[in-house]
């Protein structure tokens, strides 16, 4: 049995409701931004910064960032437990999906904040 230290939840339910979850924050984030350039033909970069301007366009950023990487660990996580039967390998595998998702994160939220 896998310990569930690694895991981003408590139980296969957690981690599948966390998956379906991500999913739509994702899906809704991306219909958001395709319907925003379809309905902005001419889009110059002035409405594109006037956009990701807005508190309300960084939350919802910040929430698909987050959506992304949680979305990612538990997808690895899950692939890494189903194939990766050493237990050195799969560690390190983890710890470092972990660390490119928490430079990722940390890197975005830069980047979003500071527009």
């Amino acid at each position: 049995m896998v310990a569930s230290v690694t895991n981003l939840g408590r139980s296969g339910l957690y981690d599948w409701v966390v998956q379906r979850l991500t999913a739509v924050i994702l899906a809704l984030y991306t219909l958001f931004l395709l319907g925003f350039v379809i309905a902005s033909p001419d889009l110059q970069y002035a409405e594109w910064q006037g956009l990701f301007a807005q508190t309300w366009m960084k939350v919802f950023s910040l929430a698909t960032l987050i959506s992304i990487c949680a979305h990612a660990w538990v997808g690895m996580w899950t692939i890494s437990t189903d194939y990766l039967k050493a237990a050195a390998v799969r560690f390190t595998f983890q710890l470092v999906t972990a660390a490119f998702l928490f430079a990722y994160l940390v890197w975005g939220i830069d980047i979003l904040w500071s527009v």
